[in-house]
């Protein structure tokens, strides 16, 4: 089996392609490493992937999903049997600075994958939604059958455009999709505009902390391999039709044919104040904390129903916030040579 991993150099692309490696499934990973956060930290996800002993062959390629003649000529080549598509421009904040780079690689890109697909008989494609389509919504836990219709960031609206063209794609043309909408993932080789991270740099550095709706957030923090279990798990898994679907009380996460989507989180909701307390027990540190108010494209809290998951494909996560954060500031202190 071969599979495209677009993102690669990315935090949850990079441990995916490891994993299908490990599983001796042959992997083309790309990405365009752009400079939205430090690129060094791709280069060596990339060199950690090549490194690692597997059993699969890995091949990586630089290259921006937007482009559409390069991403037609990589599925003319290599005729995948599945695409995990992981390639996104993310964070919620930086949507609203600079809201077309959303357009160009989270639309136009997501538009040059579905069309790799349809055109090269792609079995299943998976793709990365988000927590963020929930917008507005207040109602907990957030469940795949409600309506995800207030997005309150360019990012999430993006997000919920891709559910929709991927929906379309599946219906027109048969092709099976499955979206993940992931909830605040976290984990070793992290993304450094993340909350985690970014507490574990400051603590360590003894630089004040920014504690945004002066700590009064809760998020469904999920460890890296929970998530890459539940992706390929999904993967493999290949999206059906739901033969009860019924047009005049439509379920909002399947469709008559091959498509549907589904929340991937812990199903466990941390204060973000525990979150810190977490942190600082790990590194032996106590945070100085500014404490602030909620940032525009923010929601309160997210909270993930993943009982359609565990339900369909398996999906168990199994490891608990101080395991997690105490692997995470292991390789961090790790790679930073702390």
């Amino acid at each position: 089996m071969k599979i495209l991993v677009t993102g690669a150099a990315g935090f949850i692309g990079a441990h995916t392609a490891r994993t299908l490696l490990d599983d001796s499934i042959d992997v083309v990973g790309i990405d365009n490493v752009n400079d939205y956060y430090d690129v060094s930290l791709k280069h060596a996800r990339i060199d950690w992937i090549k490194t690692h002993s597997n059993s699969g062959h890995f091949t990586f390629m630089q290259m921006d999903i937007a482009d559409r003649t390069a991403m037609e000529a990589l599925f003319a080549e290599h005729q995948f049997d599945r695409v995990i598509h992981l390639a996104a421009q993310a964070g919620v904040r930086y949507s609203i600075e600079n809201p077309h780079a959303y357009i160009d690689a989270n639309i136009v890109g997501f538009m040059n994958i579905l069309e790799g697909c349809r055109h090269h008989h792609v079995a299943h494609l998976v793709y990365a939604s988000s927590s963020s389509v929930y917008g507005a919504n207040e109602a907990m836990p957030f469940s795949v059958t409600d309506n995800v219709d207030h997005p309150v960031s360019l990012y999430a609206a993006s997000k919920k455009a891709n559910e929709l063209m991927a929906h379309t794609y599946s219906h027109l043309y048969d092709l099976p999709t499955t979206g993940l909408r992931f909830f605040t993932v976290y984990g070793p080789w992290g993304r450094p505009d993340m909350a985690p991270f970014k507490f574990t740099k400051a603590i360590s550095e003894d630089t004040p902390i920014d504690v945004y709706n002066f700590g009064n957030h809760r998020r469904d923090f999920t460890y890296i391999d929970d998530i890459v279990a539940g992706v390929i798990q999904s993967t493999m898994h290949v999206a059906s039709p739901n033969s009860n679907w019924d047009g005049k009380a439509p379920d909002p996460s399947s469709s008559k044919g091959p498509w549907r989507v589904y929340n991937i989180g812990a199903q466990t909701p941390v204060h973000l104040m525990t979150f810190i307390e977490t942190i600082e027990k790990a590194l032996g540190k106590e945070a100085k904390k500014n404490m602030l108010p909620m940032q525009p494209g923010d929601v309160e809290a997210t909270y993930a129903d993943v009982e359609s998951l565990v339900k369909d494909v398996g999906y168990r996560p199994s490891v608990s916030l101080e395991q997690g954060i105490e692997k995470f500031v292991a390789w961090y202190k790790h790679y930073y040579k702390q």
